[in-house]
């Protein structure tokens, strides 16, 4: 929680752990410890547990606290640490942020209510609600309507910000580039901006964001860590010259549903020891496999190097 009380501090890359699970299905503390420890190896400036890559929604409240509990305790200060405490009802998200709090997270990313698709007033009410509950606690939207089927428009985000004193930023996981924009141009570059998705990591930086919260982070720490430094320091061409060599395995990650692409590299790598995704997810299949190792050799070099101290599995 070192963080917490400076949150214009969590910036750069954040990685949105994958959940490690056994052959059996349970979750791999064992795994998650090893992934956050080669993270942090790898120059990563934040770790994140509990959002979309972390298949939250195929665990129970009691696991999501206790991978929050195996991540704090490992990261230990180092690094801040964002969880996704959100879910669809109301009392589950305080009462799975109450824990996190507890545990000593840096701050919170709160998904937008699935399912029920509330209206922007509805949202706003939301976020007001679980920000009042945790004074203390930065509170960062997450917004992803392409999970979620609702959008928080520009505007409520805007209303936050002036309304709620702890309310932080936004996590924006949208294809939209405009959305990004409209946002900081109404909330101004004090707001904590973070982009959810992969292309739109480096752009973002050009209009003031903060970081990012990449998926492919987790095969490729390294890299994003320093592409965002490189665009910090002045180097704008070394900057995108990593954006772009991330391309194929970025397309990796989504050649089949996200993680279970991913996992099947980490378990590959000797990162962790299954790649098990849960229902109704399901591995790669065959054809999906074909794709993978075709994208994992072209953007083999950006890949973060595995020392031996971190093969919890067999790497193949």
């Amino acid at each position: 929680m070192r963080f917490r009380s400076t949150p214009h501090e969590i910036r750069g890359s954040i990685v949105p752990l994958m959940t490690p699970f056994t052959e059996e299905g349970a979750v791999d503390h064992e795994s998650l410890k090893n992934l956050v420890e080669w993270q942090l190896a790898n120059g990563t400036h934040g770790v994140s547990i509990g959002g979309s890559t972390g298949e939250p929604g195929a665990q129970s409240i009691e696991e999501r606290i206790a991978a929050v509990k195996t991540v704090t305790e490992t990261v230990n200060d180092r690094v801040p640490v964002v969880v996704g405490t959100g879910t669809a009802q109301l009392h589950e998200t305080i009462e799975l942020t109450a824990a996190a709090v507890e545990l000593g997270i840096d701050a919170s990313l709160i998904i937008t209510p699935y399912y029920a698709r509330p209206t922007q007033e509805a949202l706003y009410v939301w976020y007001k609600t679980v920000a009042a509950e945790f004074p203390d606690l930065p509170i960062v939207a997450y917004n992803v309507p392409s999970r979620t089927a609702v959008d928080i428009e520009p505007e409520t985000v805007a209303r936050l910000w002036r309304d709620v004193d702890n309310f932080v930023g936004v996590k924006e996981t949208t294809k939209d580039f405009e959305h990004f924009s409209r946002v900081l141009q109404l909330c101004g570059p004090e707001l904590i901006v973070w982009s959810g998705i992969e292309l739109l990591c480096l752009p973002l930086l050009a209009l003031g964001g903060a970081g990012f919260l990449s998926a492919t982070a987790n095969i490729a720490p390294a890299a994003h860590a320093r592409m965002f430094e490189l665009w910090e320091a002045g180097d704008h061409q070394a900057a995108r010259d990593i954006h772009y060599g991330l391309h194929p395995l970025v397309d990796l990650l989504f050649v089949e549903t996200n993680p279970a692409p991913g996992k099947w590299v980490l378990e590959q790598r000797g990162l962790i020891r299954s790649g098990y995704v849960r229902p109704p997810l399901i591995p790669p299949t065959d054809a999906g496999l074909a794709k993978i190792r075709q994208y994992l050799h072209e953007g083999e070099q950006y890949l973060s190097p595995v020392a031996d101290e971190f093969l919890i599995g067999a790497a193949r």
